[in-house]
C-alpha cells in the first residue's frame, strides 16, 4: 500500500483541476494532521476551538479514542460538542476518522499520507465525507507539513456543498517539548494564519503526551475573527 502516493496524489490533483468549491469558514481552524502511524498505537485525544468574531464566540470541543489496525492504519472515533451563538453547548456530531500511512518515512521526497472521515450530525439528517492527502517534508531541523483536504456533505439538514480545505504547518523542531510554528488555514471565504506550538513527551515504552497551542487571526476582512485553538493527545 506504500507505493500507492503517487496514484493517490494525482487522483487528487485531477479532483482540484475540475471542482469548483463552496465552503463555509465555522470550522476552518482546526488541525493539521501528520501523516504518521505508529504500530500498534492506541490514543485518547481531546481538542478544543474557540472563535470569535463580528457574530458571536463559538467553541467546539472533541473527545475522541482512536487505535492503530495495522503498521500503516489507524482508526479513531470522535464525540463533537458544540457551544452555539446563544451559549447553549451540548452534542453536535459523532465522526469516525482513519488516516493511512502511504509511504514509509525517508523512502519518498516527501512523506505521504491519505485521511477519511465519516461525520453524522446528532439527532439530524446531516452527513459529510471528508477526504484527502497529507504530506510532510523536513528540512534540516525544520518540517512543512500540508493537507489538501476536499468533503462533501448531503442530507435534510444538509447544505449538500462541496468544500474545499488546505492547511499549513511550517514547525522548527527546536527540543521536542517545545516547537513552535506558523499555520495556515484556507477555505473558499476564509484565509487565517498565526503562531502555534506544540511539544512532545516521552515516557517509558511508547507513551508520550502531545500538546498543541494556536492562535489564527483571520485575513477576510472581517474587524473581528480569530481562533484559538488547543489539542492534547495521549498515546500508549
Amino acid at each position: 500500500m506504500k507505493h500507492l502516493a503517487p496514484i493517490f496524489m494525482c487522483l487528487y490533483i485531477l479532483v482540484l483541476n475540475s471542482t469548483s468549491f463552496e465552503s463555509s469558514a465555522s470550522e476552518a481552524v482546526d488541525k493539521v494532521y501528520h501523516p504518521y502511524v505508529l504500530p500498534f498505537e492506541r490514543e485518547f485525544e481531546w481538542r478544543f476551538s474557540s472563535r470569535k468574531n463580528d457574530d458571536g464566540n463559538a467553541l467546539l470541543q472533541r473527545i475522541a479514542y482512536g487505535q492503530a489496525i495495522s503498521e500503516y492504519v489507524t482508526v479513531e472515533g470522535y464525540f463533537v460538542g458544540e457551544r452555539d451563538k446563544e451559549d447553549n453547548f451540548g452534542l453536535h456530531s459523532y465522526e469516525i476518522e482513519t488516516r493511512w500511512m502511504l509511504s514509509d518515512q525517508g523512502e519518498y521526497w516527501a512523506d505521504w499520507g491519505a485521511l477519511f472521515e465519516l461525520e453524522k450530525g446528532h439527532e439530524k439528517d446531516s452527513w459529510e465525507f471528508t477526504t484527502g492527502i497529507l504530506a510532510e517534508k523536513e528540512f534540516g531541523r525544520t518540517s512543512l507539513t500540508v493537507n489538501f483536504l476536499v468533503s462533501q456533505s448531503w442530507g435534510s439538514d444538509s447544505d449538500k456543498t462541496l468544500q474545499g480545505d488546505f492547511r499549513l504547518k511550517y514547525r522548527y523542531r527546536w527540543i521536542p517539548e517545545i516547537q513552535p510554528a506558523i499555520e495556515i488555514y484556507s477555505k473558499h471565504e476564509f484565509l487565517g494564519i498565526g503562531p502555534a506550538f506544540m511539544g512532545i513527551s516521552r515516557f517509558e515504552g511508547q507513551r508520550q503526551l502531545k500538546w498543541e497551542l494556536g492562535f489564527i487571526a483571520g485575513l477576510n476582512g472581517k474587524s473581528t475573527d480569530h481562533t484559538l485553538r488547543f489539542a492534547l493527545e495521549m498515546e500508549f
